[in-house]
């Protein structure tokens, strides 16, 4: 029996995409059988333990665990596995096999500042002990080796999985937030590289539609959709919902008339896969990883004009109405090739000593 510790302490925000990643895998997790001993470093255990019982180990994080002399002590740890490229919390021994996940190296592109250097020496000091690297997507891969050498280190691409693993039933469910005419819908984290000041511009264009943007917006990035929204007198046909549920999402999915994603910044893309279950129109920028996961339904913005995209989305929407049956067998298909369970197998493969 192997002893295996995840550091999953991003687990306490499952709004952002480190957080489903990492709620995701430990859930496929619980459903598979396994012989191997699963520790899941975590913030606040007794939520996982209710979830998940005895079928794992815990060890509730800390934030000074950050610190080495405060990093985890645990001896005879045979798979150590980062979840992210971005952790901070390493173990204090060196384990049998160092598992590192990479969603992306972005920090590698962005401008030289105090932020991006500390990532990189990180990053850095990450590669040094690793013995062997996941990737969410060819991309991420690609990214990986274009500004690192990972040469020796054995690597394997493992995508990540649908998160909506079954549809709620919505019959009687009405959201906090109603929306009274056709809208467009997208979720993310705000942060810059989501791009939402693009399709705020576009909407113009749409006198007949609303945009939902779903969401934690109490930052800065916040602030300045915030102040879009205000110069572009569009408060009555922008709706910042804030956080949602998980059956607000699926209500807002199932009921828009299209998935707007416009991010230039991807190592995956958990949303599209998730709005393609619902069957409907989806439109991404053709950067980084999103062409690789929406695939060849999908419907692409290869800039970011704003009359251009305005084009681009009523062609899709043209396009897809004329054809429906057509786009929604296709979309569901495509988010059915995406599974956790699948992921899970491929990750236990991988601990193997």
């Amino acid at each position: 029996m192997e002893k295996i510790i995840l550091e999953s302490h991003n687990l306490k925000n499952r709004t952002t995409g480190f957080g489903v990643f990492n709620y995701e895998l430990i859930k496929a997790f619980s459903q598979l059988d396994f012989n191997d001993n699963i520790h899941l470093v975590a913030k606040d255990i007794n939520e996982l333990k209710n979830e998940f019982g005895k079928k794992f180990d815990y060890i509730k994080y800390y934030d000074f665990m950050k610190f080495n002399i405060f990093s985890i002590k645990r001896n005879n740890i045979d798979v150590w596995h980062s979840l992210n490229q971005n952790i901070s919390v390493e173990p204090y021994l060196k384990p049998k096999k160092y598992v590192l996940t990479i969603h992306d190296v972005n920090f590698a592109e962005e401008h030289t500042n105090d932020f991006s250097i500390k990532k990189k020496n990180l990053f850095y000091k990450k590669l040094q002990r690793t013995d062997y690297i996941t990737f969410i997507s060819k991309y991420a891969k690609e990214q990986t080796e274009k500004y690192f050498d990972i040469s020796g280190i054995e690597n394997k691409i493992i995508y990540n999985g649908n998160s909506i693993s079954q549809r709620l039933d919505l019959k009687d469910f009405k959201p906090r937030i109603q929306i009274d005419s056709p809208y467009f819908f997208t979720i993310s984290a705000f942060i810059e590289k989501k791009n939402f000041e693009s399709i705020i511009r576009l909407m113009p264009f749409f006198p007949d539609y609303k945009l939902v943007i779903a969401g934690n917006n109490s930052n800065e990035y916040g602030q300045k959709i915030k102040n879009l929204i205000i110069e572009m007198k569009l408060e009555s046909r922008v709706i910042l919902t804030n956080k949602i549920s998980e059956i607000e999402k699926q209500y807002y999915m199932q009921n828009c008339d299209a998935f707007l994603f416009p991010s230039v910044g991807e190592g995956f893309g958990l949303p599209p896969i998730e709005a393609m279950s619902f069957g409907k129109p989806i439109l991404l920028s053709n950067k980084t990883s999103l062409p690789e996961i929406g695939g060849d339904d999908a419907f692409y913005w290869d800039n970011f004009d704003s009359a251009y995209m305005a084009d681009v989305l009523a062609r899709a929407l043209e396009k897809y109405n004329n054809n429906k049956d057509y786009y929604i067998e296709k979309y569901i298909q495509r988010s059915k090739e995406f599974d956790w369970n699948k992921a899970a197998k491929e990750y236990l493969d991988v601990y193997k000593i």
